[in-house]
């Protein structure tokens, strides 16, 4: 199983969006995921909730997905407070993550997998190297909220296949 991280807490965000179209690719795969969405989950503070998240959703789990958002040239503090409130030898040590960037700027969020991916890095993770950035995400899904560009549908599904045989 993998995790998908939404690595922002704004209800209706791009970034949740492009996590459950990664979902949705995976399962054409056959590849059971689960998205983690930060607007749904209250990651200020390890408590009773946040250990429960944990034990379900990061700990078990081998290999993460981390769609993270652009937010003033890195990634979202939301998104750290969750990882810095984890138990991160259990949770992180040794797995696997692929990261996508999304913004509606130019850049996909280059800078922000940057500083996440020396953070990862540091937690002794497997940062794929084939990190993707996606610009102007609001401009590339259709109203069902799927990719319609046919550039970006191939970029992840090699995305994918890549990290499904790291």
């Amino acid at each position: 199983m993998i995790t998908i991280i939404s690595g922002t807490n704004r209800p209706g965000s791009n970034t949740k969006k492009v996590a459950l179209e990664y979902k949705r690719i995976l399962a054409e795969k056959n590849i059971e995921s689960i998205v983690l969405a930060l607007d749904e989950h209250a990651v200020h503070e390890r408590n009773d909730n946040f250990i429960t998240m944990e034990k379900a959703l990061l700990a078990p789990v081998e290999s993460f997905i981390i769609i993270s958002p652009e937010y003033h040239g890195s990634h979202p503090g939301v998104l750290k407070m969750m990882i810095d409130n984890t138990d991160v030898k259990n949770c992180w040590w040794h797995k696997k993550v692929l990261l996508t960037g999304v913004s509606t700027g130019r850049a996909g969020n280059l800078r922000g997998m940057e500083h996440l991916t020396g953070a990862l890095l540091h937690m002794k993770m497997l940062v794929h190297p084939n990190r993707l950035p996606i610009s102007v995400v609001d401009k590339l899904m259709n109203t069902e909220n799927h990719f319609s560009d046919e550039a970006v549908l191939k970029a992840i599904h090699t995305q994918l296949e890549e990290f499904l045989h790291f």
